[in-house]
């Protein structure tokens, strides 16, 4: 590790260079402001330490220049015990920390150690931010269907605002990912994304949850305690299945949505909040007004913004390419090819649980199957089979033979033909377990020959 020393001490900076390559530093020194700038520019530095009173410029200056230049080196400033007050100042202008002389070689140590740690992890903090808020950028998602395409041009308007968004659509749509993505394309990004499940959390505990408490508010609480919202102060609060939100805490949200004020259970005093409120559900909202279950005013302030998102048998054009996307994510990278017929497979099949059903099949192909080529026999029978092919055999059954008996003959012999004599995939495909194949096979003397 590279240490730049800069202080008028000629005498300090030969102590505490001694210590510090004594400790497996590298260090070079300068005497005075300017010249410790110059060979900041010049060497590959991790770490600066500056005394903040020197002739030319101070360690200020020399704080602000090098910060101006660089985010990541560490700078630590060496002050007098009068001048305490000037280092606390520049921490708040970018230094990572301050040493007030006189100090020994370990509590030096201990400060640089320090430093260059919390430095480290602000740096990785930052980094994940990045990679969390490249990850939900618009342009990641895998939307090529005209439907998604608009649902994702409104999410980007809305994105630039403080609009209320009510996002509608079938579980397993992606709901809670266009949420995510429209608060990390957000001024907001910075700032925190708190995400709360409504059906998850106890009737009882619901208010609680949302607006916090104060000791003593109800039995078991021990401590004061913030809410949902005062966690999301600045940022983004998204309330899932908002639907399943009792009527009795329906009137203080809406409060917050119009006043952006609240009060903790137990206390009266009011709490202001800056918060960009997001909900989803997958049921009909405005049919669940109508039957008295849920309030018509917060029905219409929520719905500011309303986006549905489509469910993936109304958008199979993405299809191809979240298969694609799912074979990078669970093959680790891996170009794994799909058969053509699973892919008819999947543009047939209705997907009752949309984008997470598809996300499991896939997963699940990739574990049973060889890791060459995604194949029909890697599919879930449900999936493979194709849709209105029994019920089109049993329309062909003659009327006058037509009977329970032989319509579950019937319906057996297919299984069996479909699955080229795999009973386990037979009964797969006809619902059943497989012992009742076997016993009903029994029954009526059924027997599957290649």
């Amino acid at each position: 590790m590279h240490v730049l020393l800069i202080d008028d001490d000629i005498n300090l900076c030969k102590v505490i260079g001694y210590q510090l390559e004594k400790q497996g530093f590298r260090v070079t020194t300068a005497h005075r402001g300017k010249d410790g700038l110059r060979l900041f520019s010049q060497k590959d530095i991790d770490v600066v330490l500056t005394d903040i009173q020197m002739p030319d410029i101070s360690g200020i200056d020399v704080l602000q220049n090098i910060r101006q230049e660089n985010q990541q080196v560490v700078i630590i400033l060496i002050t007098a015990y009068g001048s305490v007050d000037n280092a606390l100042e520049a921490c708040r202008l970018g230094a990572d920390d301050y040493i007030t002389k006189p100090f020994g070689q370990e509590q030096l140590l201990f400060v640089i150690e320090k430093a260059v740690r919390l430095r480290k992890l602000q740096l990785e903090n930052e980094e994940l931010k990045d990679e969390l808020a490249g990850k939900f950028r618009f342009e990641k998602m895998v939307v090529k269907s005209d439907a998604m395409q608009k649902v994702i041009q409104n999410a980007r308007k809305v994105a630039q605002s403080d609009a209320t968004v009510l996002i509608l659509g079938e579980s397993g749509t992606g709901k809670e990912l266009l949420a995510r993505s429209i608060h990390f394309n957000s001024p907001r990004r910075d700032k925190p994304f708190i995400v709360v499940n409504c059906p998850s959390i106890p009737n009882n505990l619901i208010e609680s949850e949302l607006f916090g408490h104060v000791r003593g508010a109800f039995t078991g609480a021990i401590k004061d305690r913030k809410g949902k919202f005062e966690l999301a102060d600045g940022g983004t609060l998204f309330l899932d299945e908002i639907g399943d939100l009792q009527e009795s805490v329906q009137a203080n949200l809406l409060r917050v949505l119009q006043e952006k004020e609240f009060e903790r259970l137990g206390d009266s005093r009011i709490i202001q909040v800056d918060v960009q409120l997001l909900a989803a559900t997958n049921k009909n909202l405005e049919q669940l007004t109508k039957e008295g279950k849920f309030r018509e005013d917060l029905y219409y302030r929520l719905s500011v913004v309303p986006l549905t998102i489509p469910p993936l048998r109304n958008r199979k054009d993405d299809i191809p390419d979240l298969v694609r996307y799912f074979i990078q994510q669970f093959g680790h990278g891996r170009d794994i090819p799909v058969s053509a017929e699973v892919l008819q497979s999947f543009q047939e099949y209705h997907w009752p649980g949309n984008i997470r059903e598809l996300e499991n099949t896939i997963e699940r192909a990739l574990v049973l199957g060889s890791g060459s080529e995604i194949s029909i026999d890697n599919v879930p029978p449900h999936i493979s089979q194709k849709p209105g092919k029994t019920g089109d055999e049993l329309l062909q059954l003659p009327f006058d033979d037509f009977s329970l008996e032989n319509a579950e003959r019937q319906l057996i012999t297919l299984a069996l033909q479909k699955s080229r004599g795999n009973q386990t995939r037979a009964a797969g495909l006809l619902k059943i377990p497989r012992h009742v194949l076997l016993y009903r096979m029994k029954k009526w003397k059924i027997q599957y020959q290649k």
